[in-house]
């Protein structure tokens, strides 16, 4: 996976989602950008606003399972400094 990504004015980030179809046929790809979206919709929360965002799929992509895609994207996102840091004790539950 390629990601790229360039800063935007808005208090949101935006994704964008590239499946070529050198990787299969409209079903596959569709399922692929799946995967992608529901990955990057759970991290929505840890990453930094203010970000146009686009993951690309490269082939090896259509044999890999959901964990791996989850794992190539946090890798890419670390790797972009796109996470931000989450205060653990902003949600301690008082006793």
């Amino acid at each position: 996976m390629v990601l790229a990504f360039v800063q935007n004015e808005l208090e949101h980030s935006r994704f964008g989602f590239v499946v070529s179809k050198r990787i299969g046929k409209a079903v596959r790809r569709n399922k692929i950008k799946r995967r992608m979206r529901e990955a990057v919709r759970q991290r929505i929360p840890v990453i930094k606003p203010g970000f146009d965002v686009i993951l690309i799929a490269r082939q090896p992509i259509a044999e890999a399972s959901y964990q791996e895609i989850e794992r190539w994207i946090d890798r890419l996102l670390n790797k972009a400094n796109l996470v931000q840091t989450v205060e653990r004790n902003r949600y301690r539950v008082e006793q």
